[in-house]
């Protein structure tokens, strides 16, 4: 018996709203707390971010730049829905109304062990310096600010639409 049955959904899961629907399930079963109206904007931001959350948006920023090198770096895609996953739930919890770093981290950490395992990549990553995981993403330089260039992701937060009929 898997102790932990989500992981398979995590290693199946074809696009950032199914990772992301893992994240509102797992956050919200452990702290009680969801939210619905999130966008992701893909963007070229400081290689030292990984994404961002400003605080009263709906939008969340990732960094297009670590994405297509963790593409790279990755060598399952378990293994890379697992760091699309740790990011987006450290996101999610700053969109939810916590603003701290040191509130957010070991938060992020409690609800990978508990849904993944405290072996599992989720909660390496979300645990870890991704540099130290990954040293080849120092190579990326530091990235640009105030850059214009972004895509939204289409069908994000699918399952907080209303369809209209």
């Amino acid at each position: 018996m898997n102790d932990y049955p989500l992981i398979s959904q995590l290693k199946e899961a074809s696009d950032y709203d199914k990772i992301f629907n893992l994240v509102k399930r797992t956050v919200e079963k452990t702290i009680s707390r969801r939210r619905a109206g999130l966008s992701l904007v893909l963007t070229e931001i400081p290689n030292h971010i990984g994404a961002y959350f400003i605080e009263g948006g709906n939008n969340i920023y990732m960094n297009i730049t670590i994405l297509n090198a963790m593409k790279q770096l990755t060598t399952t895609k378990e293994e890379f829905n697992s760091f699309v996953y740790s990011i987006l739930t450290h996101e999610y919890l700053h969109s939810l109304g916590y603003p701290e770093e040191t509130t957010v981290k070991p938060l992020v950490k409690k609800i990978c062990e508990e849904h993944f395992g405290p072996g599992h990549i989720t909660s390496t990553i979300s645990s870890h310096d991704l540099y130290s995981i990954y040293p080849k993403l120092r190579n990326l330089g530091p990235g640009r600010e105030n850059n214009q260039n972004f895509k939204v992701v289409n069908n994000f937060d699918r399952s907080s639409m209303s369809y209209i009929g």
